[in-house]
């Protein structure tokens, strides 16, 4: 089994998990800050966690809830996010994904983004993209290619803290800049999922603030993107690991230097390159 067909399998293998479970009265952990887990977040990661350390005996491993386990320098260690848009989950909305991705010196070379509700997974080797649909309902579970598009014009943003660029910059500002307005239409999902529709052509962009070195969050979806063609950066233009901060994934270049424009105004200061 390729690094890349592992991902797909254990985010599909997550995602059973959070589609078998019910949101009704979960048990929730508190993390602190406002911020929980549910008793499904643990369960999809025990599963996931399972299925690749019977795979990859040999390799490290992060899970966003029970944290890391391995060689701190391991070359390969597989990050893994259970549930990503756990209140959404908890409260009965379904637009949530399970994340695997694997980083090998560096480089995702394999990832994967599961969405527990449409068996849908959006599945990268690091080169290529692909979208995979499950069997139910008459689908046959072959891959097609992702290709990313701007022609919806829907942009997602993400509102959910931590800012490490505020207050100079801020991504919530962009929804009542009336550049922004005329040109996109805000979205906000609370997912990662919304990062992998951007390489789906179901998004024109994503922007969001944070620290997304070797995410479990982001790793997955940022590496689909990069696998399909999009323009992918920092907030502020310059390659999204290298320390500015936060992400702007865009189906196009155009589409992205528009939205840079519109970010980098803020600081008053003129775009990166």
């Amino acid at each position: 089994m390729t690094d890349a067909d592992l991902a797909r399998r254990a985010a599909e293998l997550g995602a059973r998990v959070v589609r078998d479970r019910p949101w009704e009265d979960i048990a929730r952990q508190d993390k602190g800050g406002g911020d929980f887990a549910t008793a499904v977040d643990v369960e999809a990661e025990r599963a996931v966690l399972g299925l690749l350390r019977r795979e990859r005996p040999e390799d490290a491993f992060t899970g966003e809830e029970g944290g890391s386990s391995g060689a701190a320098g391991a070359a390969r260690r597989w990050l893994v996010d259970p549930l990503c848009g756990t209140l959404n989950f908890a409260v009965g909305t379904h637009l949530v994904a399970v994340n695997v991705a694997l980083r090998e010196h560096g480089r995702t070379t394999a990832a994967a983004t599961a969405d527990p509700y449409t068996g849908e997974t959006y599945w990268t080797d690091g080169t290529a993209a692909h979208l995979r649909r499950d069997s139910r309902d008459g689908r046959d579970g072959r891959d097609t290619p992702l290709r990313p598009s701007a022609d919806s014009r829907l942009v997602d943003l993400n509102l959910d803290p931590p800012y490490p660029n505020a207050p100079a910059l801020r991504v919530a500002r962009l929804l009542t800049d009336p550049e922004f307005e005329s040109a996109f239409r805000p979205r906000v999902v609370s997912s990662t999922l919304a990062v992998a529709w951007v390489a789906a052509g179901r998004r024109a962009a994503y922007l969001t603030d944070g620290h997304l070195a070797d995410s479990v969050h982001f790793a997955a979806g940022i590496a689909l993107c990069q696998a399909a063609g999009c323009t992918v950066t920092d907030l502020r233009g310059a390659p999204v690991h290298s320390g500015g901060g936060g992400l702007i994934a865009a189906a196009d270049p155009e589409t992205h230097a528009r939205l840079l424009e519109l970010v980098t105004r803020q600081e008053g200061a003129p775009p990166h390159g």
